[in-house]
């Protein structure tokens, strides 16, 4: 197994701030000409190396991770006033969402955030990279799911228990060595 050379920080932003506030109050620690970010709520196999080379061909500000969720919902195709098709809860939907999956250059600290409280980062900041024509964004068909209800919760510890994890790509005999 390859050392991997990590350094972590934690630091306190306020427990309050929106998480485009978060992210520039942390911005002292930010060393590199890009980063990486996440919210930490969800699961996924993103690859992200291919995220990584995605944004620096991409030559833009920012990169999303755009994924299909599940429906949670039954989801109908209307015609008119007449329901031409409907389907309990799709596997997928068709249209894209953020996965929340990030990779953005250092600027996007000072240029794009500020300091208010309330400053969130999927409003005003992806909202104008957008506008900017800054934001690539990286469709991942795979694996995603979020881990926002107890249902999620359920969910995604029955992938885990069953072995049938998809976000899992690593091989548990390279966790011996740690």
């Amino acid at each position: 197994m390859a050392d991997e050379n990590w350094e972590i920080t934690f630091a306190e932003t306020g427990q309050d701030a929106g998480t485009g506030a978060r992210l520039r109050r942390i911005r002292q620690y930010i060393d590199t000409p890009q980063f990486m970010m996440t919210y930490g709520d969800g699961v996924s196999a993103v690859d992200i190396a291919n995220l990584a080379e995605l944004h620096e061909t991409g030559g833009r500000v920012g990169t999303v991770t755009g994924v299909h969720p599940t429906s949670k919902f039954g989801e109908m195709r209307v015609e008119g006033d007449v329901v031409a098709e409907f389907n309990e809860k799709p596997t997928q939907v068709t249209g894209w969402v953020s996965g929340g999956y990030f990779v953005f250059d250092r600027s996007f600290l000072d240029d794009y955030l500020d300091d208010e409280e309330d400053l969130f980062l999927e409003a005003e900041p992806l909202q104008k990279l957008a506008r900017d024509q800054q934001l690539t964004v990286n469709k991942h068909e795979g694996f995603w799911a979020a881990m926002d209800t107890y249902k999620d919760y359920q969910y995604l510890n029955g992938l885990w228990t069953t072995g049938k994890a998809p976000w899992k790509v690593w091989d548990d005999d390279d966790l011996q060595a740690w």
